[in-house]
């Protein structure tokens, strides 16, 4: 039986001072890619998402526990000489430090970039900010998200601005982290040379924006919601199904083969030939028109029904499903969604990233406020060659403290 691979990030340690969501999450991916991540909290309340619930897991809240998988827990109070050595050490140990405290915040501290990279000239630092690192505003994916325009260009054509139904700002900006992080290793792996990486929470926002930011610098014209529908795509929406209008069935068509499609398993084959919805243009120019013929047709049946048959055609559709629904359809398809981390603890959305010949590691439950406070406080204090205790050499075992003898092989690793 051959040894398994290593995980592609293995013997890498970073140093987490983030906290709420965008930071955490980035460093939940670099876990889960093979780091060795240290979480350092606040005494007493730790990271503010462990008060954010219900829902409420074991001893934290859902939220918590859904961007800090496969850490190593510690509170250090920052004002507090002893701590702060301690984590001026984990700081000087690290590969990476990501942190998102308020610009100058850490600078107060002696953990800012400029004051680590003397000592430890191969730190990739990654500095998270809601605005840029020239203001001091506080970043809250909301504000951003009100801010920055994604909210008017999201909900109904007619009333008010809506949210996104998740903090989606600050899951992108944590894979912009990611990305970041990812590419200042690279480059030290061939130089040796750390470097400072910022990234803030209003430029992943624009960056995101794709195409509706594309429109706008093309016509200086600002885009406004269109409820389901696409600015620039026709048939591209829900539209409803059944003789009550009651079903609702996600259809995209995006090119005039897949409308033709369409027009055919509506038994509407003579749509496709009206000048009108002959192509994509034609069709966004007459939306309303179309929208109307196609309701009347699929008023004949269920969404069921309907999305059996533009299944069959080749047409990309799809029911609007909740979370149920949603984790119920990735299981059908084989793509595991789900993951257990240990016995009594909530399961946790599986890695979405596939790696065929260093393949990501498994999960292990988020920790408990200060759980690993001894193993780390005691390594902290000892040589900087002495492995922290709990990780396997090769990255693909659990990171756990149960693992707490460094003599073994198994258990050592070299940060």
């Amino acid at each position: 039986m051959p040894e398994p691979a290593a995980a592609p990030l293995a013997g890498v340690l970073v140093a987490d001072f983030s906290r709420v969501l965008a930071g955490p999450l980035a460093t939940s991916t670099l876990a889960d890619l093979g780091a060795t991540v240290v979480k350092v909290e606040r005494p007493g309340g730790g990271d503010d998402t462990r008060a954010w619930g219900p829902p409420f897991t074991e001893g934290t809240a859902a939220y918590f526990d859904a961007a800090n998988r496969s850490k190593h827990g510690v509170t250090l109070d920052l004002g507090d000489p002893d701590d702060l050595r301690a984590a001026r050490e984990l700081a000087l140990r690290a590969d990476v430090l990501v942190e998102n405290f308020r610009p100058g915040a850490l600078a107060r501290h002696g953990l800012d970039h400029a004051a680590l990279r003397g000592a430890n000239p191969g730190l990739v630092y990654c500095s998270i900010t809601g605005f840029g690192a020239d203001s001091a505003l506080p970043g809250y994916d909301f504000v951003v998200q009100a801010v920055g325009g994604l909210m008017s260009i999201t909900g109904p054509e007619q009333g008010e601005p809506y949210k996104a139904g998740v903090a989606l700002v600050d899951v992108l900006t944590a894979k912009d982290a990611v990305a970041v992080i990812l590419a200042a290793l690279r480059h030290r792996d061939r130089t040796g040379e750390g470097q400072l990486v910022e990234v803030n929470l209003l430029s992943s926002l624009l960056g995101s924006l794709a195409n509706q930011a594309g429109g706008y610098l093309a016509t200086g014209r600002a885009p406004r919601a269109l409820g389901n529908r696409h600015p620039s795509i026709a048939p591209y929406q829900t539209l409803r199904c059944g003789p009550d209008g009651a079903g609702l069935l996600a259809v995209a068509c995006g090119n005039d083969g897949q409308f033709q499609a369409l027009a055919r398993a509506l038994d509407r084959p003579g749509l496709a030939g009206e000048a009108r919805f002959a192509t994509n243009p034609e069709r966004v120019r007459n939306r309303e028109a179309l929208v109307v013929e196609l309701e009347q047709a699929l008023a004949a049946g269920s969404a069921e029904h309907w999305q059996r048959r533009l299944d069959a055609a080749g047409v990309p559709c799809g029911p609007v499903n909740d979370l149920a629904g949603a984790f119920a359809l990735a299981d059908r398809l084989g793509l595991e969604p789900v993951v257990e981390v240990g016995p009594g603890r909530v399961p946790q959305v599986r890695s979405p990233l596939r790696l065929s010949a260093t393949p990501v590691r498994p999960p292990v439950a988020p920790p408990r406020l200060g759980e690993h406070n001894d193993a780390v406080r005691a390594w902290l204090a000892g040589p900087a060659d002495r492995p922290l205790p709990g990780l396997r050499r090769d990255g693909t075992g659990p990171n756990s403290t149960d693992c707490t003898d460094d003599t073994d092989s198994e258990c050592e690793v070299s940060p």
